[in-house]
């Protein structure tokens, strides 16, 4: 099952920027899929793997990047 949460965060205007550079240079790509692909890389760049539980929890952000990083625009 895929569930969706949606967030509402605030960022420094200089990131906003630099999103709005990227997204208009890169029409396959939305705000969503940025913030997927990052917040998954972070997790995957400082979580760990050394229970099973974490160990899925990781291979689950895994799945997630990947997915958002090879996505076909629809």
């Amino acid at each position: 099952m895929n569930a969706t949460v949606s967030i509402l965060a605030e960022i420094p205007e200089e990131l906003h920027e630099s999103l709005k550079g990227y997204l208009e240079t890169h029409p396959d790509w939305d705000q969503d899929r940025v913030f997927v692909a990052s917040l998954s890389l972070f997790l995957l760049q400082n979580g760990s793997s050394n229970t099973i539980d974490a160990s899925r929890s990781y291979r689950r952000a895994a799945r997630v990047y990947l997915d958002a990083l090879f996505k076909q625009a629809v």
